[in-house]
């Protein structure tokens, strides 16, 4: 009963996620699978303020465009509570070499840079330094994809 059930579920699945609509938006902010937790849990603040990735805690959070986010200190949530756009990563935190080629793929919290006063995530280190090769030509591409790039 366990296999048949099991082999139902998957052929279920397989089925909706070639049916799924096209238009089928994904969400602002990337997340990941199984949490709604942005930036992996990290405080974007504090890329700005300690020029380093730092853990957040739950109990100084908030949520942001469907997502939450956590921060170091009460000062950080209070920081980002006053403009949110300034601290947020740009596209939601997808990874901005993808966002340029068209495409999501995740936002890696440890491999970040602040350019012109704005967060970016890259998916990975080898994704980050192609990034960086051109990373202005990059940006105005993928500000021309954003946020088409969710559809």
């Amino acid at each position: 009963m366990m296999k048949s059930l099991s082999a139902a579920l998957a052929i279920g699945l397989s089925a909706t996620a070639f049916t799924a609509p096209a238009h089928a938006d994904k969400p602002p902010v990337y997340t990941g699978f199984a949490s709604k937790t942005a930036v992996q849990g990290h405080d974007p603040v504090a890329y700005f303020t300690e020029g380093r990735p730092v853990k957040g805690q739950k109990k100084f959070s908030t949520e942001y465009q469907g997502a939450t986010f956590r921060f170091a200190s009460q000062e950080n949530l209070d920081t980002f509570l006053a403009d949110p756009q300034k601290y947020a990563p740009q596209y939601g935190g997808y990874c901005a070499w993808a966002v340029s080629q068209g495409y999501t793929a995740k936002g890696d919290a440890d491999h970040w840079k602040i350019v012109d006063g704005k967060l970016y995530l890259n998916y990975n280190k080898k994704i980050q330094e192609d990034w960086e090769q051109d990373q202005a030509s990059y940006i105005v591409q993928a500000d021309t994809n954003w946020p088409e790039v969710l559809k």
